[in-house]
Order: C-alpha cells, then sequence, then structure tokens
C-alpha cells in the first residue's frame, strides 16, 4: 500500500496527480508531484519520514479536530449546569465558534505552513490549545467561554489540523487519500474517546479538573506530533502575488469550494444536537451522550476505508456520493427515527458517511493544486467554508427555538443543505471530465 515516489525523475515529469494519460487534472501543471527542488527520495529512510508523519498526524487531529467534534458532550454539560439559564441556541454558538475560527484560519495558516513548514505551527497550537483548555476550566461568564473554548482552541485546531494534512500530502502520491484517510482517522477516534472520558471525569473529578486532564492530553499528543510530522518539501518563503489569485480562474476549484459550502451548512448540525434529540426521545442522558461517540466512531471507519477506495475508484468520484448520502439519510432516516436503536443506526451510518466527506475533500484539493501551492488552497477552501460552519448550528438552534419539542425543521434544513452542495461537487468532478463514470 506504501505509495512514496515511486517513479523516476523522468517518469515524475509526465505525471500528473493522478492519472496523466487519462484525464486532463491539471492542464498545464506537468510536474505537480514537485516542489521547488527536492529530489525523488525513495529512500527507507524516507518512507519512515512519511509513516511517522501520518502517525504523529493521526495524534494531532486526535486531540484537536477530534476534541472539537466532541463539543455536543459540552453542550450537554452546559445546558444542565454552567450556562443552564441559557438557550441552547445561545450556548451552541461556543461550538460555531470553534468551528468557525479553525476553518477562517485555513488561508492563512496554509500560507504559513507553505511558506514556514510545519514544525513553528505544531509548536504554537499545541500552546494555544494548553492554554485555551486551562482557560475553560476556570471560566465562570458566557463570554469567557466565547473566547476560551470558542475562540481561542478553534484557532489551536487550525494550527494543528492543517500543517498536519498538508504534511501528509506532501510524501504521497498515489495513496495520498489513503494516508490522509488514517491520519483523520486520529479525529474520529478522538471523538469517541473525548465524549466518554469527559462525562466521566466531569462526574467523577468535576468539570474543572476534567477539563485540565484534557488539556494535559492535549500537550502529549501535541508533542508527539511535533517530533514526528515532516514536509517532503522544503518550506520556500513567498510573497503575495497576484498569481495567488488565479485560483479563482479555477472552474473545478470554486465548484468544490462552493459545494462544500453547502455541505459544511449543515454537516456538523447532527454531531451538535444528536444527544439533545436523543434525549428528547425519552431516553436517560446518561445513555444519550453515548450515541454521539456511536456516530464518531463510524467516522473512523469512514475516514480510512472510502479514503483507501477513493485511490482506486477517484477521488471526487466518492466526494459526490458521500456528501449526496450524508444529507440523504438525515432526511429519510433521522427524520424518522423515534428509538435509541433506530438513532443509533443512524448516528453509525452518518459517521461513517460524514467522516468520508471529511477525510476524502482534501485530498480532491491536493489532485487539482500544483504541489507547492497545497497548502495554500487547502486553507483557502476552509477559509470559504466558515461561514457555513459558523451558522450552521445556530441556525438549528433558531429552527429548534421557533418549533420548540420538534426536530424537524431543524433536520430539514441540514439535509436540504447537504444534498444541494452534492450537486456542485457534481458539477466539479464534471469539469475535470464530462465522462460522468470516469475515474477523476
Amino acid at each position: 500500500m506504501v505509495d512514496i515516489e515511486k517513479q523516476s525523475p523522468s517518469q515524475a515529469s509526465k505525471s500528473s496527480l493522478d492519472s496523466s494519460s487519462q484525464s486532463p487534472l491539471h492542464a498545464g501543471s506537468q510536474s505537480a508531484e514537485c516542489c521547488g527542488t527536492p529530489h525523488m527520495d525513495t529512500s527507507s529512510s524516507h518512507k519512515w519520514k512519511a509513516w511517522l508523519t501520518v502517525a504523529g498526524s493521526f495524534f494531532a487531529l486526535f486531540c484537536s479536530f477530534g476534541q472539537m467534534i466532541a463539543f455536543g458532550t459540552f453542550q450537554s454539560w452546559y445546558s444542565g449546569n454552567q450556562l443552564s439559564f441559557m438557550s441552547g441556541f445561545k450556548i451552541s454558538w461556543i461550538g460555531s465558534l470553534q468551528l468557525w475560527a479553525f476553518f477562517f484560519m485555513g488561508g492563512p495558516v496554509g500560507r504559513m505552513f507553505d511558506a514556514w513548514g510545519p514544525s513553528p505551527l505544531l509548536i504554537l497550537g499545541t500552546v494555544i490549545s494548553v492554554l485555551s483548555l486551562v482557560f475553560t476550566s476556570v471560566a465562570t461568564q458566557y463570554y469567557q467561554y466565547l473566547l476560551a473554548q470558542g475562540i481561542l482552541f478553534g484557532l489551536s485546531v487550525a494550527l494543528l489540523f492543517y500543517p498536519s494534512v498538508s504534511s501528509v500530502a506532501t510524501h504521497f502520491t498515489n495513496y495520498r487519500a489513503t494516508a490522509i484517510g488514517i491520519a483523520s482517522a486520529g479525529s474520529g477516534l478522538g471523538g469517541v474517546v473525548y465524549p466518554i472520558m469527559l462525562r466521566f471525569l466531569f462526574r467523577k473529578i468535576g468539570f474543572a479538573w476534567g477539563v485540565r486532564v484534557s488539556a494535559l492530553l492535549s500537550a502529549v499528543s501535541g508533542a508527539i506530533a511535533v517530533c514526528t510530522i515532516t514536509a517532503r518539501c522544503t518550506a520556500q518563503k513567498r510573497q503575495f502575488s497576484l498569481q495567488d489569485c488565479q485560483v479563482i480562474n479555477d472552474r473545478r476549484f470554486l465548484l468544490l469550494v462552493i459545494g462544500s459550502f453547502f455541505v459544511c451548512l449543515g454537516i456538523f448540525i447532527p454531531y451538535f444536537y444528536i444527544s439533545d434529540y436523543t434525549e428528547s426521545l425519552g431516553i436517560s442522558p446518561d445513555v444519550a451522550f453515548y450515541v454521539l461517540s456511536i456516530m464518531n466512531a463510524g467516522s473512523i471507519l469512514g475516514r480510512i476505508a472510502p479514503a483507501w477506495l477513493s485511490d482506486k475508484i477517484g477521488r471526487f468520484n466518492l466526494l459526490c456520493p458521500t456528501a449526496f448520502f450524508s444529507g440523504f439519510i438525515c432526511l429519510l432516516f433521522w427524520m424518522f427515527a423515534d428509538n435509541l436503536a433506530a438513532v443509533a443506526t443512524f448516528s453509525a451510518i452518518y459517521g461513517f458517511l460524514s467522516g468520508a466527506f471529511v477525510s476524502v475533500v482534501t485530498p480532491c484539493v491536493a489532485q487539482i493544486s500544483e504541489m507547492e501551492e497545497i497548502g495554500t488552497r487547502i486553507g483557502a477552501l476552509y477559509t470559504f467554508v466558515s461561514i457555513p460552519s459558523l451558522t450552521g448550528g445556530p441556525i438549528a438552534g433558531a429552527l429548534l427555538q421557533s418549533q420548540p419539542g420538534s426536530f424537524v425543521a431543524a433536520i430539514a434544513f441540514a439535509g436540504s443543505s447537504m444534498v444541494l452542495g452534492s450537486s456542485f461537487l457534481l458539477a466539479s468532478k464534471l469539469s475535470i471530465n464530462k465522462q460522468f463514470f470516469h475515474r477523476v
């Protein structure tokens, strides 16, 4: 399964990012696998560096993105404790600010990665992550949670996430999606571990010390990431130029961004509200919070198996249906789930599909990008989707407030947004190759 720059320099210059002779994925870019002047290193030492980067990224995403998608645990805890006097709509802004800060910083962090490499960003991200959790543990006011857990922690996730996945992308070619999928599984595992761990710690040693234990875990995981993650390409400081705006003229990338915009408007809503929905069915809170862990457990497999499959059948060929079916099962399955078994089944399937989308969208960006601009383009994509990520949760919360006791409107909003987004992703795929079943 290892595919680490197997080609010779002469062969590499003739290949594109995926299947050169069969599809014009990157017209005008015949050396997309090269960055600056690095040579094609097929030594065992480089293979070790490549897989160590995957392992380090796994830990980075475990303590960052994995903890962020477990915010439903905090939302449920806040609703019954520190912020019990506030509506779920207002509490959801904490989680939405996390997502917004994470996505919005994608562009700046991507450019910093292209200029300086991963290590400085990973060190800074680890420090900020620990500080944000410590500040959260001593917070007493709503605005303090917004600043510490919302903005500051979201910033730390950006500094850990983007350099990690971008570094993995520089080490692999044909199996890039598989490698990124394995690294992304760290976030899925974090999404399983953190809800269970935090719920136990909050009850055993209290909220403050529970969050501090989480800070310690972030420090250890971040340290592992700093020591193991490297980038294949030598970092080159670059001045901003108008050429960096050429992505605006790239129809493939624009359609990918628009599609991701609408998908991200709804994709995190189930992660925020599935525990509350389960409790609304009369199920004990002690049982309901496990549903979120089931959803995140499904995303672990969803981040690995589909990513591997996408390297075989085409990344865009997998991205489009995973986005569509993520929305479709919300409309068809979640809408009518009225017992614990049905909700748990939906959670597992949805976790798998949404995890596949998150895992495959980054390799899709890399596939249509020059190697030296991968970090910038990945960051640009996530910066654009920061807006729907900020507003999706609160919009769902507002719909819940407008129809007390009913989740129908919120579920319909989440599902229809993802289905709409999948149509733009399909348009992006067809702009690369108009043959519907072609490997793209």
